[in-house]
């Protein structure tokens, strides 16, 4: 798919500092190709900004969901695949791509959990993203049976139900994959996104178009901007010591 150039809120600047990983005075130690586990110091910068969306965009469709009398049983089901308000795009997954800190660094999962569920016959939350060895707490919040069906590349395979009450399920991925999709074989217009990856420096976009990414090491880095119908956008920047600073991008449809 073409990219389109992202939009720098600010001018991208000459990076502040830039240090390479010395031996840690504690021995930690990461365990891929011997590079350091990370610690943070005080010097984390923070990118954030706006997700837009040019032109008219792609109104909802009626999903008939009369197969299954308990996903008509509450409101009407709408796709989910394209959401603008304002003009402002949501569900938008911005991650680093490469950079300085990925170079030198090894990234801990952290031990708390990531939520995907099943809540009136939809995924949700739509786009996710968590590290690899992560957990994945996945719900059935509906009075009927799903599926959460994985269907990744660089990871395997993988494919439970779970009926009405059914206890949470919990999943790990072991390598790094953006983005894997998921179906409900069940309900086919149930879909979502999980993205895995090494270092916890992602975000998705909120119904605003919002987006941060925090805590990130000084160094010069490659961003993606991706949303599952329109393609992606990539950014290079620079993030000094506690530095601060904005990177929007827009993306138009395919006639736009």
């Amino acid at each position: 798919m073409k990219l389109q150039p992202a939009i720098v809120g600010t001018t991208i600047l000459t990076i502040a500092a830039m240090f390479a990983p010395a031996t840690s005075s504690s021995g930690v130690f990461g365990n891929r190709q011997g590079k350091v586990t990370y610690q943070k110091n005080g010097s984390e910068g923070t990118i954030g900004g706006k997700i837009s969306f040019i032109g008219e965009p792609p109104q909802p469709k009626r999903i008939d969901g009369s197969a299954d009398s308990q996903c008509e049983a509450g409101n009407e089901l709408f796709t989910e695949d394209v959401i603008v308000k304002a003009g402002k795009l949501a569900n938008t997954f911005v991650y680093v791509q490469s950079g300085d800190a990925l170079d030198w660094y090894v990234f801990e999962a952290p031990a708390t959990e990531v939520s995907l569920a099943h809540h009136g016959c939809q995924f949700g939350p739509r786009v996710i993203g968590m590290q690899i060895q992560q957990t994945l707490k996945i719900a059935n919040e509906d009075a009927t049976t799903h599926n959460t069906h994985f269907m990744p590349k660089n990871n395997a395979d993988w494919n439970q139900s779970q009926p009405e009450g059914a206890t949470p399920l919990m999943h790990k991925f072991a390598e790094p994959e953006v983005l894997i999709p998921v179906k409900c074989n069940q309900h086919p217009w149930e879909k979502a996104y999980v993205a895995v990856l090494s270092h916890p420096f992602f975000a998705v976009s909120s119904q605003n178009g919002a987006y941060e990414i925090s805590g990130l090491p000084p160094g010069q880095y490659s961003l993606v901007a991706w949303h599952e119908k329109f393609g992606e956008q990539r950014a290079e920047v620079s993030i000094g010591v506690k530095e601060k600073k904005n990177l929007d991008f827009s993306f138009k449809g395919p006639g736009d």
